[in-house]
């Protein structure tokens, strides 16, 4: 089943919800088989941390099998690779390009010369237009060159998202894992600043405590409030909580739709500013508005193209 079409943005390119975005197990066949019925926006088929050495050639065909099943559709489909300096990323890119799926994850960057070596490989490897790149963010270097990372220009294979890998950048600055996260915060901006200045989309990193729901909702809504299109996840129990606290919520919806009919109003009698309850609106909320109005249509399109949950 194809990809449903989100709804056009005046003068933007169209939304893709990445809500919730899991992290699956190359090397595990049943959480590839439970994957499909998952209400995640998008899944990670991970050849990297979540695999052990032995595993990864396995886990490589596992992953490209699973990808261009078409199982998952009309979920975006994302492979995580292997860094290109280890003994396995070069083979991992090679196999991803012929795989189908959507994007393919690069952990660990710090330079952009990363992405080009990446999208040369994928290209070598007969990878189709459009295939395209996530860049993960998770140690000092790769944040403080976050800009330039962001500005790299990859015709074929473009960079569409950056990934924050929140565990590992905790483990390089030697921070603590706060509720509040604050040793994070730096770094959680540089990665929003420069996603947002090359038009990008940004995901927020995963929450490591699986029990601790109330501290991955906390997570989620800081998340959220910074700026963040989604977050990473690890296990399927976070989804339900990902999605309701990154979708926008029906009174969301409902006041979206009243600031674009009320600066439409005002538009056609020649004004250009409006008040709505007391509030200013201009056409920096209209374009807000608006991009809340095609997400909400792009998740209900996605929830009625995907299959459904197991009774």
């Amino acid at each position: 089943m194809p990809a449903p079409t989100p709804a056009p943005i005046p003068g933007a390119a169209p939304v893709r919800p990445r809500r919730s975005v899991l992290y699956m197990p190359a090397a595990n066949a049943r959480a590839l088989e439970k994957a499909r019925t998952l209400p995640a926006d998008a899944l990670i088929l991970d050849l990297e941390d979540a695999v052990a050495p032995a595993a990864k050639a396995e886990a490589r065909e596992r992953a490209v099998a699973a990808a261009a099943s078409g199982a998952y559709a009309p979920r975006e489909v994302a492979i995580r690779v292997n860094a290109l300096a280890t003994p396995w990323g070069r083979a991992d890119l090679a196999a991803a390009a012929r795989s189908g799926a959507d994007a393919v994850v690069l952990p660990k960057v710090e330079a952009a010369q990363q992405l080009r070596e990446a999208a040369a490989v994928l290209e070598a490897a007969g990878a189709p237009p459009g295939m395209a790149l996530w860049a993960m963010l998770e140690t000092p270097r790769g944040l403080l060159r976050a800009a330039d990372i962001a500005e790299t220009a990859l015709p074929r294979h473009p960079l569409a998202c950056l990934v924050m890998g929140t565990s590992d950048l905790a483990k390089e600055l030697r921070a603590a894992h706060t509720r509040d996260r604050l040793p994070l915060l730096t770094g959680l901006g540089l990665c929003l600043l420069a996603a947002r200045a090359n038009g990008l989309a940004a995901l927020d990193g995963v929450h490591l405590d699986i029990g601790d729901l109330a501290g991955f909702e906390a997570a989620c809504l800081q998340g959220r409030e910074l700026g963040f299109d989604g977050k990473t996840l690890i296990h399927p129990s976070t989804l339900a909580i990902a999605n309701r606290v990154f979708g926008p919520t029906e009174a969301e919806l409902a006041e979206a739709g009243r600031i674009i009919a009320a600066h439409a109003e005002a538009e056609a009698a020649g004004k250009g500013v409006v008040l709505l309850d007391g509030k200013l609106v201009e056409s920096l909320h209209v374009e807000q508005a608006h991009r809340q109005l095609a997400l909400g249509a792009a998740i209900a399109a996605l929830a009625v193209a995907s299959p459904p949950a197991p009774g």
